[in-house]
Parts: C-alpha cells; sequence; structure tokens
C-alpha cells in the first residue's frame, strides 16, 4: 500500500479525519506501508513556502521509525507517469507521480481524494 500526503500527515497526528478502518489496514503487522519520496518533496516545499510547519525531512524521519517504507522514483515509474491520461482540472505533480509508482508498483493507494480514481489506480479510502 501507499500513502497518500495527507494520509501520511493524519496518521503521524492522529488525526480523527483518518478513519478507523483505514488506520486498522495500515496498522496490521501484515501491511507493508510504503510513502512516495515526493510525498515528503511536496511537505518540504510546503514547509519552505509557509503553507505547513513540518519539514519533510523530519517528517520522514518518523514515518521510517514507524515502520513505513520510503518509495524513491524508479525509471519504470517515470514511463507510467508519461503515459498516465489527463484527468481536466487535476494538475497536481505530485499527484501524479504518486499515482503513476501506485500503478507501477501495484500498490493500493490509500487516499481520500477521489478525483485520483479517475487515472485508474487501485485506491482505499482514508
Amino acid at each position: 500500500m501507499l500513502l497518500d500526503t495527507h494520509v501520511l500527515l493524519w496518521w503521524l497526528r492522529d488525526n480523527p479525519k483518518l478513519g478507523a478502518r483505514t488506520r486498522m489496514v495500515i496498522a496490521d503487522p501484515r501491511a507493508k506501508p510504503m510513502v512516495s519520496i515526493a510525498s515528503f518533496w511536496e511537505l518540504s516545499i510546503k514547509s519552505r513556502i509557509g503553507k505547513l510547519n513540518e519539514f519533510g525531512s523530519l517528517l520522514m524521519a518518523e514515518a521510517t521509525s514507524e515502520g513505513f517504507g520510503v518509495l524513491h522514483v524508479q525509471p519504470r515509474h517515470l514511463a507510467v507517469l508519461e503515459s498516465l491520461a489527463k484527468v481536466p482540472g487535476h494538475n497536481d505533480p505530485f499527484d501524479h507521480l504518486i499515482v503513476a509508482q501506485a500503478k507501477a508498483e501495484n500498490a493500493v493507494l490509500i487516499t481520500g481524494d477521489k478525483q485520483l480514481r479517475s487515472y485508474g489506480v487501485d485506491c482505499f479510502p482514508s
């Protein structure tokens, strides 16, 4: 499973926006939750421009200490990214890369963003 950026934040901050069922799925000892390096990059940029008060590097350390894997960008991810259909009104480059990684890795994307289903990626609601 691959966690969308907001899901990671909700998990790390025990935010009630993250549903109980999703918490159980992520916490399952058999689960192998991953977070894209693109999420940490996004968090670092948002911190740098004042939209977030936490640094991506610190959140990455926190996530890995919780046992989450970090999914680095691979050439196969870029190939999938380049083949993604265009979804009108959805231009978030971080989402595009996270969707491509989920598709390339055959991972379920845990997200609250219903628009991401339009890319044909398997999604689990947050």
